[in-house]
């Protein structure tokens, strides 16, 4: 399957419109060539840069019935990401469901109440709905933006660490495409660096008070 956004993104990125790239590819390529040997063929013959000839490949190959790193037959396209940050798991509930920590992970700048059925859409288009609330412990919601054509899975885990510390992990699972799964892993990796960098803030502030 491939997302508006990917399509979005390809024509902007090379000028030329997914399915005539599959036009393309479909009178020139042989099934029976690896995905390096699609890369390059992509890369020399039409000059793409490295990246685009990579997802080109990933996308095309997947119309040929290979399956990507990221897909499974439960979850659909999926993806994980998690980091340690300071804080026990109350504190990191609380934070994270405060006005700052919603801007972090959602963009709300409205009311969120923590409660199983709650919908939410924040400033910026993130819509969604709860359906599971373990104090302390889990979130789990539909999680969709504006621009996507259906909502994903989106389950924040709490987990107690040494030190005091939390290890905050966050699954999204049916996601539309391995695209978007690439775009949703830098997402939530570098809002994962945003709070912890807000918890380390908060850190230096009651120390030198």
């Amino acid at each position: 399957m491939v997302s508006s956004v990917f399509k979005r993104d390809v024509k902007e990125a090379t000028g030329i419109a997914w399915e005539e790239w599959t036009a393309k590819l479909d009178g020139s390529v042989d099934v029976c060539r690896s995905h390096d040997q699609l890369k390059h063929h992509l890369r020399e013959s039409f000059r793409l840069s490295e990246e685009w000839a990579e997802w080109l490949a990933v996308m095309y190959g997947q119309r040929l019935g290979r399956i990507p790193v990221g897909v499974t037959k439960d979850a659909g396209v999926q993806i994980g990401v998690r980091r340690t940050i300071p804080g026990d798991p109350e504190w990191l509930w609380h934070f994270l469901l405060s006005p700052q920590g919603l801007s972090l992970w959602i963009g709300n700048d409205a009311a969120f109440t923590a409660e199983k059925g709650f919908t939410f859409r924040s400033r910026n288009g993130v819509t969604g709905k709860l359906t599971v609330v373990q104090p302390f412990k889990k979130l789990r919601m539909t999680w969709q933006r504006l621009e996507w054509e259906k909502a994903s899975r989106l389950q924040i885990t709490l987990l107690p660490a040494k030190n005091g510390k939390t290890t905050v992990a966050i699954h999204q699972e049916m996601l539309e495409d391995v695209y978007i799964r690439e775009l949703m892993r830098r997402h939530w990796s570098e809002t994962l660096h945003r709070i912890e960098a807000a918890c380390r803030q908060r850190d230096i502030v009651h120390a030198d008070q």
